[in-house]
C-alpha cells in the first residue's frame, strides 16, 4: 500500500509534466511560458489568500462571518494555489476546476448597510459616545 501512494505521489507531477509538454507542443506556446504563468497564478493566489486569511479570521472572531465559511474558502484557495504551483497542466486544470467551484456563494460582493438583505429588521441609527 506504501508503494502504491509513493507511486502516485511520485508519479503524477511526472505525468502532468509529460501532459505539459504535449500541450505545449501541440498549442506551439513554449514549455517555460505555460510553467511560468502557472507559478506566478500560484504565488499570487497564496499571498493574497495569506492576507485575506487574517481578515476573515477577525470577521469570525467578531461574529460578522461564520468561521467555517472562511475556512472552508480559504483551504480551497490554498489547495488551488498549490496546485498551480505544481507544474504542468493537469494540476492547473484541477486547480481552475477547484476555484470555480460554487462552495462559497452566500453573500454578495457589494457593501452593506447594517440591515441590507435581512427582512424584518432594520437599522438602529443613534448617537455614540464614550463613558470612561
Amino acid at each position: 500500500m506504501r508503494f502504491v501512494f509513493l507511486a502516485i505521489v511520485l508519479g503524477f507531477p511526472l505525468l502532468d509534466l509529460y501532459a505539459t509538454v504535449r500541450f505545449a507542443r501541440w498549442t506551439g506556446v513554449p514549455v517555460w511560458a505555460w510553467l511560468s504563468v502557472s507559478l506566478a497564478a500560484g504565488l499570487f493566489l497564496l499571498h493574497n489568500e495569506r492576507l485575506a486569511f487574517r481578515a476573515n479570521a477577525v470577521d469570525a472572531m467578531h461574529g460578522q462571518q461564520p468561521l467555517l465559511r472562511g475556512l472552508l474558502d480559504s483551504g480551497r484557495k490554498v489547495l488551488a494555489g498549490f496546485l498551480f504551483l505544481i507544474p504542468g497542466v493537469v494540476s492547473d486544470l484541477l486547480a481552475l476546476v477547484l476555484l470555480a467551484l460554487p462552495i462559497n456563494v452566500g453573500h454578495d460582493l457589494g457593501p452593506r448597510t447594517a440591515a441590507a438583505g435581512q427582512p424584518g429588521r432594520r437599522a438602529i441609527d443613534g448617537e455614540f459616545r464614550r463613558m470612561d
